[in-house]
């Protein structure tokens, strides 16, 4: 049974009238704010949300059935859903940080040089030329990857993988065994 604000609203989104998201937000943004609450803890992101949640339920107004849901259930799969990619979005982007702020290449000190591995020049001169190009702008030319990634126009990951097998390269030579 719908009840007769439900039916107004449903009404109003039909007509693309701007009217229903002032009366969903009355009747229904606690509920929904609840529900991604309870998803993302910290308040400023989840008022993002929220307000996320009602654009995309303005963006999708037209699709809604209610033959096929009734509209807390429609307005509440929007808000799950949202808040859902909200916490993704946040851990991917901080993962890619994480994932550069531990890496080991910058922490060498002048302590753990040895002076017999000085030569490093002629011996880059044995690589590959794409690894020879990445070691050189990197070590040599003072860049960050991204900056390498830019100036050489190579992708970051493809600068990633390129310094990994030219270091382990160059490790063969200073080390083998």
């Amino acid at each position: 049974m719908i009840s007769a604000i439900e039916k107004e609203i449903v009404t109003l989104l039909k007509a693309s009238d701007k009217k229903a998201i002032t009366l969903l937000y009355n009747n229904y943004a606690d509920a929904l704010f609840g529900v991604i609450k309870k998803i993302i803890s910290d308040e400023d992101t989840a008022q993002d949300v929220l307000q996320e949640t009602f654009v995309k339920i303005w963006r999708y107004s037209k699709k809604y059935d209610p033959n096929k849901a009734k509209l807390f259930t429609w307005l509440y799969r929007i808000a799950y859903n949202s808040a859902i990619d909200k916490v993704r979005s946040l851990k991917n982007k901080t993962d890619k940080e994480v994932q550069i702020e531990s890496s080991s290449v910058y922490k060498i000190t002048s302590g753990t040089l040895n002076e017999d591995v000085l030569d490093i020049k002629k011996h880059l001169s044995s690589l590959d030329e794409k690894y020879q190009i990445v070691i050189n702008a990197l070590f040599f030319e003072g860049m960050t990857q991204q900056e390498a990634s830019e100036e050489l126009d190579i992708p970051l990951g493809t600068i990633k993988s390129r310094l990994k097998i030219g270091l382990r390269e160059l490790k063969k030579i200073y080390n083998p065994k």
